[in-house]
């Protein structure tokens, strides 16, 4: 099975991204796959944006803390609560992303700088 991070590359996830009649699920893949493997420049634009659709979508949520890295962590049990699934749902996925993409996205109170 070939890796997610070696089924694109750069100039396929922006030609589905810049595609008028791509599926959405398509779509969805190739921003996944610019997240967590694009350079740095277009990362940084997809989590802006991200961060913006959160405010906007949940608006209940609110960072607890901030990576090293500057990635906004939220609060387990409130995120699933938003998600509408529970707390073990929400952290059985996370370990499966971590686990398919080699990313880190589950986080210890150490690990934090937290906002006071």
């Amino acid at each position: 099975m070939t890796a997610f991070k070696d089924e694109w590359d750069l100039g396929m996830a922006l030609q589905i991204l810049h595609s008028e009649n791509v599926d959405g699920k398509l779509w969805a893949e190739a921003v996944k796959w610019l997240f967590l493997f694009g350079p740095p420049a277009i990362r940084e634009m997809i989590s802006q944006a991200s961060s913006m659709a959160t405010g906007k979508f949940f608006p209940e949520l609110s960072p607890i803390g901030y990576t090293d890295q500057g990635e906004a962590l939220y609060d387990i049990k409130k995120l699933a609560e938003s998600l509408g699934m529970s707390e073990e749902e929400a952290l059985a996925k996370m370990a499966e992303l971590e686990a398919e993409h080699d990313i880190q996205s589950l986080y210890d109170a150490p690990e934090a700088h937290k906002i006071q």
